[in-house]
């Protein structure tokens, strides 16, 4: 009995209807066992592979029915001998690089460090053209943690921003979402907007700069900052909460990712009087943020129970996911102070959001452009099935 021969059928040309069902409709005819399909179309350029088994003459029969489609419809075909399934799957990773604008040079290179890396590019596919450019590699024969090291140094010279992550069901499976409120969900910093209203914006820039250089902890430095907020009354807010600024996209990333039944949370170094009502005008699940004491409707200058600082962050988050029943290796992290450390470590994807160079440089991934929702090209979620999603949307009319 003649040994099974593997085949490989590629045809490339330009695209119309009806092109893979007619090469199937020929090859059916042959007895045949496809073991592979891979299509792509280009700007209306096609490239159709497919890989089959065949026995003896069968085997020509089946590149002789190829050749037939290829001669009907004007295309070109390869006929070359193809491999089965390896013993042992590649290692695999998805590669997201956002440009704002996304220019040639910086593609080029960050290619060039995947090639150098010893990966091959399996497949390319852009996922957002405004207001970033993103483009998606699926990339084979690297270990993730290396290749992420050797793009991260890459993507700061090329100024891109660019994500690593191991292929695999988990990375389907992001169904927690924790993020830091002031600088990341909003613009600004809160304590600076309550520090304007009680005249102390220099006082607590001073405190906060102290902070800055390592000479006052998280705790120490937001207990001396609260101090010169005391006798301000309650009312204030109010004016606050007013005067906050989403960061552009907030809405839809959090809306987004609601609709995909994601959790969303927020922890913060903030306070709840703030924190809280906008968590709720979001519809974001968990909060926990810090509380000022109020006494005779002003404040008191302190804080009551526990601070929530660095390690706080990430307790909450272990702590929503508890809540949630979600793995910690299917949460997403986003933060950009070095209060956020802990929580990205410990999150299964930590993102720096505009952040300074050491959360960038210790996070799993790091945006720079100015639109939150860039954070759902990460999670491989394309630009085009947000703006469909909300399109249908009978509330956003």
């Amino acid at each position: 009995m003649p040994a099974p021969r593997t085949l490989l059928l590629t045809l490339t040309g330009h695209d119309r209807p009806g092109v893979t069902s007619r090469l199937f409709a020929a090859l059916g005819a042959v007895d045949a066992v496809v073991l592979d399909v891979e299509q792509v179309v280009v700007r209306g350029r096609l490239v159709l592979g497919v890989l089959l088994e065949a026995k003896g003459r069968a085997a020509d029969a089946l590149a002789e029915a190829a050749a037939g489609v290829a001669a009907e419809l004007e295309l070109e075909l390869e006929v070359s001998a193809g491999r089965g399934e390896p013993e042992q799957r590649p290692l695999r990773s998805h590669v997201t690089v956002l440009g704002f604008p996304l220019r040639p040079a910086a593609l080029g290179a960050i290619t060039g460090r995947i090639a150098d890396a010893g990966a091959n590019i399996d497949r390319i596919v852009r996922i957002a053209r405004y207001p970033v450019t993103a483009v998606e590699l699926e990339v084979s024969g690297a270990e993730s943690h290396g290749l992420r090291a050797a793009l991260a140094r890459e993507a700061a010279q090329q100024q891109v921003d660019v994500a690593v992550q191991r292929a695999g069901l988990h990375r389907r499976g992001k169904r927690l979402v924790v993020m830091d409120v002031d600088s990341t969900l909003i613009q600004g910093e809160v304590i600076e907007m309550l520090a304007a209203h009680a005249g102390v914006e220099d006082e607590v820039a001073a405190v906060t700069a102290a902070a800055m250089r390592g000479e006052l902890d998280f705790a120490a430095s937001l207990h001396q900052r609260v101090s010169l907020l005391a006798g301000l009354p309650a009312t204030v807010f109010e004016q606050v909460r007013a005067d906050v600024e989403l960061t552009p996209g907030a809405r839809t990333l959090v809306r987004t990712l609601k609709r995909l039944d994601t959790r969303v949370a927020v922890v913060s170094g903030g306070f709840t009087q703030v924190v809280g009502p906008l968590a709720a005008d979001l519809g974001i699940d968990y909060a926990a943020a810090n509380t000022l004491e109020v006494v005779g409707g002003r404040l008191t200058g302190r804080i009551t129970g526990r601070v929530v600082d660095r390690a706080g962050k990430a307790e909450a988050l272990e702590r929503f996911a508890a809540d949630a029943g979600v793995p910690l290796a299917q949460t997403v992290a986003i933060g950009d102070g070095a209060n956020d450390l802990d929580m990205l470590a410990r999150a299964g994807l930590g993102v720096a959001f505009n952040a300074k160079p050491v959360v960038r440089a210790a996070a799993d991934a790091a945006v720079t452009v100015p639109y939150l929702d860039a954070v759902l090209y990460l999670l491989g979620i394309p630009r085009d099935e947000v703006e469909e999603a909300d399109a249908a949307d009978p509330f956003l009319a």
